[in-house]
């Protein structure tokens, strides 16, 4: 679905920047301060010791490096010292606020939530997989509907004029969820990085996408000069936050524009036009802005795990759903159009 990955990461900059403004309520506190800074001297939480702590005087692990400490098949789930000696702490100062009566807070600008066999966010991991099976299911959907129960061409091509669009459409769809599943599952440097640009090269496809079907064009040279700008900018923009700054303001900027432009395009154009269909993208394209109210209205997971941004997660599984469904009527719709012309000839 074209709204929800421009949504993720507009929400996903949104949440992150303000985190940065928040990050005092927790990470400032002395209690967890002095938990980590003893943690990390001595590599203990209370009872809870982690081998790949165990420095020695020159820095050097004491036992080698933490991740040749287990097997391989554990190794992916491995988290470092700092990771976990912040982890055990928060969990313990939570416990402590908790019996205290005080509600959660935020450390290091995200809500304190338990990991599942080493995932950080597991219902949020959980809904990305979602969506991700949701694109694969229906772009699968397409692929046959176009190759095995519409008529083609005789060069075996399909009528549908925009269907390799949509193939890229739903790779980079694919792709993007499984990156935000990913980071959801380890939030470090690498794996944020692969989910901004991701999300930011769907959104940029999106917004072409969304261009040359509304004013149907067909015309493969002006399909080239419609998408050859947006194209390099997008790649820019992508270049730049992975090699010179990862700007979140500047990221929110950008994906704001695109997409808020690619929303009241396919807006505007399902009220302007005939589809037989229009329904159902009205119902994305509004479905998906009254989701994004679950990201204003923050609040922390439930019993660790059910946060509002993972809440929205699963709202667009549905709404991915409607909208393949909207893809394919629009192939029907099309082909059906080119055959009475093509037998009205």
């Amino acid at each position: 679905m074209i709204i929800d990955r421009y949504s993720a990461s507009l929400i996903l900059v949104l949440s992150l920047f303000v985190g940065i403004l928040d990050a005092s309520a927790g990470d400032f506190d002395p209690v967890y301060r002095a938990c980590v800074a003893e943690c990390e001297k001595t590599g203990c939480v209370g009872e809870r010791c982690f081998p790949h702590c165990k420095f020695l005087s020159d820095s050097v692990a004491a036992e080698g490096p933490w991740y040749m400490q287990e097997p391989l098949y554990l190794k992916w789930k491995q988290w470092d010292c700092q990771s976990d000696c912040r982890y055990n702490c928060m969990v313990d100062r939570e416990k402590e606020r908790e019996a205290l009566g005080d509600g959660p807070v935020k450390y290091h600008g995200k809500w304190p939530f338990r990991r599942v066999f080493g995932i950080q966010e597991p219902a949020s991991v959980v809904f990305s997989a979602l969506n991700l099976a949701m694109h694969f299911h229906g772009w699968l959907s397409f692929f046959i509907l176009l190759y095995y129960n519409l008529p083609l061409r005789q060069d075996k091509k399909a009528y549908y004029e925009f269907a390799s669009l949509w193939h890229i459409y739903g790779l980079l769809s694919m792709n993007s969820w499984f990156w935000s599943a990913v980071f959801h599952s380890r939030d470090v440097d690498l794996t944020e990085k692969l989910d901004y640009s991701s999300a930011v090269a769907l959104l940029g496809y999106s917004f072409i996408l969304a261009i040359l079907r509304s004013f149907n064009v067909r015309d493969e040279a002006a399909r080239v000069m419609v998408a050859a700008p947006l194209l390099a900018f997008v790649t820019t923009h992508i270049l730049y936050l992975n090699f010179y700054k990862l700007d979140y303001g500047w990221n929110m900027k950008v994906c704001l524009v695109m997409g808020v432009a690619q929303l009241l395009i396919w807006a505007i154009w399902a009220g302007m036009s005939k589809h037989p269909s229009r329904w159902k993208l009205w119902v994305v394209v509004f479905g998906g802005g009254l989701a994004l109210l679950l990201e204003i209205y923050d609040f922390p997971p439930y019993h660790g795990f059910f946060d509002a941004h993972a809440l929205w997660h699963a709202t667009t599984v549905p709404l991915t759903c409607l909208w393949w469904s909207f893809v394919r009527d629009d192939a029907k719709f099309r082909t059906s159009n080119l055959l009475k012309k093509t037998k009205g000839l």
